[in-house]
């Protein structure tokens, strides 16, 4: 990445307060990150280990912990209830693409009385899988860098081009933008599916011209 950013960018993953946080876990991070973070109304992803008591995780030592996927999303715009849907639409929590043990479980940490109530709900209403198991948020453990936005990485122009926006690999990891491109990498949206909703932010339009500029440069 390209040392010191050449704009200073402001997107809705430094703009909103108002988001809600989950983590979840359905097999690998690598595909969830892209599946959930290519989605409008998510703001930002990171993937890590959370569920269990192991202290400092690691992916060669993860102890009791699984890998998780946990988002930002705004309420208004991305329900619980439809992250849930996608959540298990998309996989099989009886057999994850026959991953074994507590490292690929299906997992729904809650973070607050609302989303286990919500959780509840939508299981009891026959629109989740009652095998997945579910438990209160107690923390969560940041995967090594090589994981963060994993299908993205396979494409140094990308990483090149971003490094003309994000100065840093904290600020890569933790933007909206970058969520969705991770998520176009995996084939889940399209270049003109971003940079409409790019029109759609509250950005400066300045600010919506330099990320599309820059994006309709990346050579995949």
């Amino acid at each position: 990445m390209n040392q010191g950013s050449q704009h200073n960018i402001t997107e809705p993953s430094k703009m909103d307060n108002s988001f809600h946080t989950i983590s979840l876990g359905m097999g690998c991070f690598w595909g969830p990150d892209a599946l959930f973070g290519h989605l409008p109304g998510v703001i930002r992803t990171r993937v890590g280990y959370a569920g269990g008591t192991t202290s400092h995780p690691t992916y060669r030592q993860m102890g009791d912990h699984t890998e998780i996927v946990e988002m930002d999303f705004e309420p208004d715009k991305i329900s619980l209830e439809d992250i849930l849907n996608v959540f298990w639409n998309h996989h099989n929590p009886v057999n994850i693409n026959d991953y074994k043990g507590r490292q690929y479980m299906s997992l729904l940490l809650y973070h607050d009385e609302e989303q286990r109530s919500i959780i509840q709900r939508v299981t009891e209403e026959g629109k989740g899988e009652t095998l997945t198991s579910i438990a209160p948020y107690s923390g969560f453990h940041l995967a090594e860098d090589k994981h963060q936005k994993y299908h993205l990485k396979r494409y140094p122009d990308a990483l090149e081009k971003l490094g003309m926006l994000y100065s840093s690999h904290d600020d890569l990891v933790n933007a909206t933008l970058v969520a969705r491109l991770n998520g176009l990498a995996k084939g889940y949206t399209s270049l003109e599916r971003i940079i409409n909703e790019i029109e759609q932010w509250s950005t400066h339009s300045n600010h919506q011209q330099i990320m599309t500029d820059v994006i309709r440069t990346i050579r995949w």
